[in-house]
């Protein structure tokens, strides 16, 4: 079971921000395609919201959606991404934002692998900060770990996976 860790929209990450991670997080921007930190990241590892830290993604349920952007077929924790209605750009979409930071991540789309639930959370890269495998332990993410094993980077349940 997780450790139960208390974030929070942090003044001080927020200001610390890039410009573009400002726009993206605080301005409900969108970066680059093919131009991102973490489009191409095959690292093994979890993504946390740059603004919190609150876990969002993990590398094992990323995939190459071909759009430029990371895409998850699922939330590392279901409760630590808030789905919104968004109708900006003439468009009718999901955006997807962080709980605690309250930070844009990006939209959610049904054209995802059908055998995984057919969900695409495509996310920008500036709105996430990618803790490596081998530094969870240090980061304190550590229970996060598991994942990692063969018995379920399957896609078995990990008992962090909330609905």
């Amino acid at each position: 079971m997780p450790q139960q860790t208390q974030y929070h929209k942090n003044p001080e990450a927020v200001s610390g921000l890039n410009p573009e991670q400002y726009h993206v997080t605080q301005q409900d921007g969108t970066e680059r395609p093919f131009a991102n930190a973490y489009w191409d990241n095959h690292e093994p590892g979890i993504y946390v919201d740059v603004v919190s830290g609150e876990p969002l993604f993990a590398s094992v349920d990323k995939y190459d959606s071909n759009s430029g952007w990371p895409s998850f077929t699922k939330p590392l924790a279901k409760t630590n991404v808030v789905e919104r209605a968004d109708s900006s750009h003439g468009m009718i979409r999901t955006e997807a934002r962080s709980l605690h930071g309250d930070s844009h991540l990006g939209h959610i789309f049904n054209d995802g692998p059908a055998e995984k639930g057919g969900l695409r959370y495509c996310i920008n890269s500036a709105s996430l900060r990618f803790i490596h495998l081998d530094d969870l332990e240090n980061a304190g993410y550590g229970e996060y770990r598991t994942l990692f094993t063969s018995d379920t980077n399957t896609g078995a349940t990990t008992g962090m996976e909330t609905t």
